[in-house]
């Protein structure tokens, strides 16, 4: 049953502290998460009620179960800590509504649906031509043009003429909608009286953010009233779903300071790390480089660990799972990003051993590296198609049956799993 008023924890906004958000695919990994964060999360604050509307719609939830779930969760975990509440990748007005009206607190806004992902292509006589079709709705690209803005980490940030147009055909329609967008969370949080904080995210690009991005979005978004609490560029390297960041931690972290430092210069408002599920080998950079001002957000990886319990419990349900994953993947893949194929993990028919389904298809701790994530491609095979198997008639049913039968195992699995994550930031700070 749902919480009442007089029970349910209250959901506040968490401002500049450092942050992990505990994504929940099916309602049950909230008492996990509590757990990881007394083993762990110290000088971390929690947001425990955390699904996108894209994920939503793949479980056929809403924003109410999700937040039932999470606080009943928190509740019977005996949490009484803070709690964020994230409303994540909101593209509509009707999306807002929806979260705001259940107590979400955290609004992370999505307007990669205007980002022109094609502009980082674009020559210098295509660029100005796709620049004549939009000056009409980009306002600011003379604030911008020809200045340079010096960071205390020593670079300089070029806003050439290039850059600003590249800028203004990649997200100046986007920034137009997501100012839209705050602008309404706004209001419908004037009108309640209860207070908010947004998060911007243009992460889903193929190219990172430029610096000159970076500023000019951000610019933007504080001088038109925006109460941006955090921003999520695309950081360079891949991060992609369910697997340890691949690319040159080093490198990273340099870009990473730079990008902490316009947020604390246009701020302060902390960078968020989105798809940031197993990425351990760069936490520890992340936190140092923006010194404990940033948001990590996970999602998939409860879920995957949730298949973990079936694994060890139900071994011929997983097989069938990874069976029907397989037939799935090649169409639910199409939203993420991932590299892995179907040749690049056996099907269970190539398996003789049943012991093996959870090593190839979930990795095991004891197989990894120190410090280091999860790195096998089975993982994403899972991940991508989890909205297929929990809304699947026999899987769905049957993998939540599962978790309710061994509500400890799930609880261990998950608070072991998360206790590395929140260990692997606090190394940097």
């Amino acid at each position: 049953m749902p919480l009442t008023p007089s029970d349910r924890p209250v959901c506040v906004p968490l401002g500049l502290s450092p942050s992990f958000g505990f994504g929940d695919r099916i309602g049950l990994a909230t008492p996990g998460h509590v757990e990881a964060m007394r083993r762990s999360g110290q000088g971390i604050e929690p947001i425990f009620p955390q699904q996108s509307i894209r994920e939503m719609a793949r479980t056929g939830r809403n924003p109410a179960g999700v937040m039932d779930d999470a606080l009943k969760g928190a509740q019977a975990a005996g949490w009484t800590g803070r709690i964020g509440a994230d409303a994540d990748h909101l593209k509509t007005t009707q999306d807002v509504d929806a979260t705001a009206a259940v107590g979400f607190t955290f609004f992370t806004i999505d307007p990669s649906d205007d980002v022109d992902a094609h502009a980082d292509d674009y020559d210098e006589p295509t660029l100005r031509a796709r620049y004549a079709t939009v000056v009409g709705e980009v306002k600011w690209v003379d604030n911008y043009r020809g200045k340079s803005v010096p960071l205390d980490t020593g670079t300089i940030v070029e806003l050439s003429e290039v850059a600003c147009l590249r800028a203004a055909v990649k997200y100046g329609r986007a920034l137009n909608h997501a100012l839209m967008l705050a602008d309404h969370i706004a209001q419908v949080h004037e009108r309640s009286g209860h207070d908010y904080e947004i998060e911007l995210s243009v992460d889903e690009t193929e190219q990172p953010t430029t610096l000159a991005e970076h500023y000019i979005i951000a610019d933007q978004c504080l001088a038109r009233g925006m109460k941006l609490v955090s921003l999520a560029p695309r950081f360079i390297g891949d991060l992609e779903k369910g697997v340890d960041y691949k690319g040159d931690v080093p490198a990273l972290e340099r870009s990473l300071r730079d990008h902490a430092a316009i947020a604390n210069q246009l701020g302060p408002y902390k960078l968020s790390l989105h798809s940031g599920s197993d990425k351990l080998s760069m936490y520890a950079a992340l936190a140092r480089a923006t010194e404990g001002r940033f948001h990590v957000k996970t999602a998939g990886t409860s879920y995957l660990e949730a298949l973990r319990v079936v694994a060890r419990h139900e071994p011929g349900l997983f097989r069938q799972i990874i069976d029907f994953a397989r037939g799935r993947y090649d169409t639910d893949k199409a939203t993420y990003h991932v590299s892995a194929t179907l040749q690049s993990t056996p099907p269970t028919s190539e398996i003789s051993n049943p012991a093996d389904f959870e090593r190839l298809y979930l990795e095991n701790w004891s197989d990894v590296p120190q410090g280091l994530g999860f790195t096998h491609p089975g993982r994403q095979i899972l991940h991508c198609t989890f909205g297929s198997v929990l809304t699947h008639p026999e899987f769905g049913p049957a993998v939540r049956g599962v978790l309710e039968s061994h509500v400890d195992t799930y609880t261990e699995v998950l608070a072991d799993h998360f206790s590395r994550h929140l260990e692997a930031l606090k190394a940097g700070l």
